[in-house]
């Protein structure tokens, strides 16, 4: 789903965030008490931070250089529960990046509910997954993030 096919009520909750992913929710998401899991709050942020990764060209670099994100960390603060059917967008932007990790914001949206269901942020540390250890970010990687964080490089 484009930008522009939100409802505004949506699209303004998303302003700031480069990278915005849109997705269902499926009847099998939804536990015994007919809420969205916790657990699919996580997937749904990792989905979204996928997307980013792919956007940054992060996987090719990791295939050339062996260095590539790990996750250290994640937190959500869940705020409203989700049900099926509904849709959410996920937006993500990247935050304090650092000599050799940086953070990650993100914003779980419900379409049904026009409000935020979730947040959470994800400290993601430059690893050397030859030399298992963590290294300095690269410097492509750094430079793709300021400019896709600072507009100048779009989503396709």
């Amino acid at each position: 789903m484009k930008r522009s096919e939100l409802s505004p009520a949506v699209a303004k909750l998303l302003e700031g965030y480069p990278i915005v992913v849109t997705t269902m929710v499926g009847w099998g998401d939804m536990d015994a008490n007919h809420h969205v899991n916790n657990v699919m709050y996580f997937r749904y942020i990792e989905h979204a931070r996928l997307h980013y990764f792919r956007v940054l060209e992060f996987s090719r670099s990791q295939s050339e250089t062996g260095i590539g994100p790990i996750l250290a960390w994640a937190d959500c603060r869940f705020r409203r529960p989700l049900e099926y059917p509904d849709t959410v967008s996920i937006g993500i932007r990247i935050r304090d990046v650092e000599g050799d990790r940086f953070t990650m914001e993100t914003v779980i949206v419900s379409h049904e509910l026009e409000d935020v269901a979730a947040t959470g942020q994800q400290k993601l540390v430059s690893y050397d997954y030859r030399a298992k250890q963590k290294t300095p970010l690269p410097e492509a990687v750094r430079q793709r993030i300021e400019a896709f964080e600072s507009g100048t490089l779009k989503d396709e």
